[in-house]
């Protein structure tokens, strides 16, 4: 068996849509490799290899022998890759402005001052520059592809270019070869100044744009602070770097600052705004005991907390991972998209050399003269960037905008399936409901009349239950203020009950069966009582004393105050809904009824939800599962799209492609609406790319010029190429202001 290893690589040297291409298919090519997908746009390169045959310095070597370069430290990876783009983004400032000020006196001079004697010689003076050092990379990186077959966008810019120079040198020092012909010995040195300037201007804007597209990440990122006040074991406070924090150390949280790590408050009582994880704008209070996540703002007082989680295995890492692999990842019409790129230069080369020939043979006098203008004007204007970053960069948007709206995205598959989903599968508990018991009803008897004595009375006979249900009454009668009384002589039993003795009287919390066979009597009245809570999928557990039964308590997992209306949204989509839970018939059926769903299955086991998935699958239907257990992961597995709540089980959320971390359904409309507004961003995209080029690539090859005499100069191919990338990414960018 092959010890397949996945690895997520920043990748450097990349200068267009094509690189991605030729990196991606150095990668793949290699012995051991068994997959490798390239994104231009975040410069990531996902590679599944088998670690038995190759390793990270082997896939290094191979890319750098192609041009490009692999950061394999895994520690300052991001960091390497972070200092290689602002060094790039720099070098390519200076390049751009230092070919931009040569480039205008030289078409100044190309376009005013042709009549000039030393007019060639200061152009060809002022090119060299501007072609052999500003756009040496153009030259150096299409030679090493060609060294492997392969052309690209480099390799567009350096024939054009390139010919128009060696033409214009040509016509420079020997003009008498066309003077003795009839013709004007036309020079191009303006023309290749000129695309030289307008391409690195693209790439410099377009950089500056993909960069914004980051922002999302950089935002997570910077919600971790980067100094913590460690409490040593003599009790002294040392601030230290957050790497430096390991397990189990007690950190001091003082006002205002942000929670460095995932833990529980040792000390202290504060209320934290925890709005980035649940999307809640009310600050939540934190007693000893309550758990912090990593980049929460603690606001009112101090908190001693102990570090549960640190480094990777916070949630807001956790946030941050799931963002970076997901904008890493291809959707698969980009996948379409990477063929046609990677074809599209080579059909470019030969356009450019047919209407080369067509000019020399049907262009008369000027034939030459034509037929070079066309093959350096068609080599300029096909530019595969627009198409190439018509896709990834608006993935990279949409994951980011789901991202700030609390929805997480593994990969660029599940946002562009979201969109054709039919029928969505809930899970009930954590799902539907909150996922937690709590009492919904406490009544007491109206003949007791000391409520507030009795009500102390329960919580200290419930503090002494190991019960799951004990939490939940705890829970209540704390937050009523009461206080728990003196209480002796504690007994239970698993499963039915608890008693005590206080002020020699003895009290009993439990069962009915627990209540009767301590010989209490079930009056008829507390037995319809009964019935009716669990009619309504209640839990009924009895409060008596040897009289009688004091009061009684019903407890359910309660139906989030969303999930009704999220299911009414979901279903005005058209989409259908059907909820399966492991719970028993009486309580689904009495949850479904209260959200309004009329599809619904229960008692169901692990693998039956997912047979139930597989089942709507084959006839036909897109289906999105959704759930927060250990139970639900298989099922999340199978499902078209698989989408986890934010509080469930680690498992549900590594299985899951997305994550909405509010637990709350509402995102769900959102997550398909993000869907819609991305794959129309990218069909937009693609679609000017396209029009582009076929509206392009004609008139460069002077389709014109025997209806109206119009030849496209190279310059201005040079500038429409550049705004084409331009105009792609700035589309995808506006994804950013429409509201989901």
């Amino acid at each position: 068996m092959p010890k397949l290893v996945k690895k997520q690589y920043p990748l450097t040297g990349m200068s267009c849509a094509s690189c991605a291409i030729s990196s991606e298919s150095v990668l793949s090519s290699l012995n051991g490799v068994e997959s490798a997908a390239v994104n231009y746009a975040n410069g990531e390169a996902a590679v599944t290899f088998d670690s038995d045959l190759i390793d990270s310095k082997g896939l290094k070597k191979a890319l750098q022998e192609a041009g490009y370069d692999l950061i394999i430290e895994e520690e300052n990876g991001k960091e390497l890759q972070e200092q290689y783009r602002e060094l790039f983004l720099d070098n390519l400032r200076f390049r751009t402005f230092f070919s931009i000020s040569l480039a205008i006196p030289i078409s100044l001079i190309g376009m005013f001052f042709m009549d000039w004697h030393y007019a060639n010689y200061t152009m060809l003076i002022l090119t060299i520059p501007v072609l052999f050092w500003t756009g040496s990379g153009f030259f150096e990186n299409s030679f090493r592809q060609a060294k492997y077959g392969k052309a690209t966008m480099d390799t567009l810019v350096a024939l054009s270019t390139g010919i128009a120079f060696i033409f214009s040198v040509f016509n420079t020092f020997y003009p008498n070869f066309w003077l003795r012909r009839g013709l004007q010995p036309h020079v191009y040195f303006e023309a290749s100044a000129a695309v030289v300037a307008f391409v690195l201007l693209g790439k410099l804007l377009e950089e500056k744009a993909k960069s914004n597209t980051t922002t999302a990440i950089k935002k997570l990122i910077g919600m971790q602070p980067n100094v913590v006040n460690r409490i040593t074991s003599s009790g002294i406070i040392e601030v230290i770097s957050i790497d430096l924090v390991q397990m189990h150390d007690k950190l001091l949280v003082k006002p205002g600052e942000r929670i460095p790590v995932d833990g529980e408050v040792l000390e202290g009582v504060s209320f934290v705004d925890e709005s980035m994880i649940s999307g809640e704008a009310l600050p939540i209070e934190k007693t000893i005991g309550s758990m912090l996540f990593t980049g929460t703002i603690n606001q009112k007082g101090s908190l001693k907390i102990i570090a549960k989680k640190i480094g990777g295995q916070t949630l807001l890492a956790h946030i941050i991972n799931r963002v970076q692999d997901a904008q890493g990842s291809k959707a698969p019409v980009q996948k379409l998209v990477d063929k046609i790129a990677g074809i599209f230069v080579p059909i470019v080369l030969c356009i450019s050399l047919l209407s080369f020939g067509i000019w020399m043979i049907f262009g008369g006098e000027n034939a030459i003269t034509h037929a070079l203008m066309s093959m350096v004007t068609v080599l300029v204007i096909a530019c595969p960037c627009a198409l190439g970053l018509a896709t990834p960069t608006a993935i990279m948007v949409g994951v980011g905008k789901g991202a700030e709206n609390g929805i997480l995205i593994k990969d660029a598959e599940s946002l562009e399936i979201a969109r054709k989903v039919d029928v969505i599968v809930l899970d009930k508990t954590g799902t539907i409901t909150e996922g937690k018991p709590m009492v919904t009803d406490l009544i007491f008897s109206s003949h007791h009349q000391e409520k507030d004595q009795l009500k102390q009375v329960l919580l200290a006979i419930e503090l002494q239950s190991e019960h799951p249900l004990a939490e939940a009454i705890v829970k209540k009668l704390h937050s009523m203020g009461i206080i728990p009384a003196v209480i002796s002589s504690i007994q239970s039993e698993s499963g039915k009950g608890i008693s005590g003795f206080s002020n020699e009287a003895i009290y009993y919390a439990g069962n009915a069966t627990w209540i009767t066979e301590n010989g209490v009597l079930i009056s008829d009245n507390d037995r319809q009582i009964a019935i009716k809570l669990q009619q309504e999928a209640k839990t009924v557990i009895y409060f008596a004393d040897n009289k009688g039964v004091i009061a009684i308590l019903g407890i359910a997992d309660q139906v989030k105050s969303s999930s009704k209306k999220a299911i009414m949204e979901l279903k005005l989509q058209g989409i259908e809904v059907i909820m399966l839970t492991g719970d028993n018939k009486q309580t689904a059926e009495a949850i479904a009824k209260n959200v309004g769903i009329e599809t619904f299955n229960s008692e169901m086991l692990p693998h039956q939800k997912a047979q139930f998935i597989q089942k709507l699958q084959l006839k036909g239907s897109i289906v999105a599962m959704v759930g927060d257990g250990i139970n639900d992961a298989e099922a999340l597995a199978f499902a078209n799209v698989s989408i986890a709540m934010g509080k469930g089980s680690d498992i549900a959320i590594d299985v899951a492609r997305m994550t909405i971390i509010s637990s709350d359904l509402m995102s769900l409309t959102k997550a398909i609406r993000l869907s819609k507004l991305t794959v129309q961003t990218i069909k937009q995209n693609l679609y000017w790319a396209f029009v582009y080029n076929v509206i392009g690539i004609p008139i460069a090859a002077g389709a014109l010029f025997p209806i109206n005499g119009f030849m496209l100069n190279p310059m201005l191919a040079g500038a429409a190429m550049a705004l084409s990338s331009i105009s792609v990414v700035s589309n995808s960018l506006l994804l950013k202001l429409k509201p989901l």
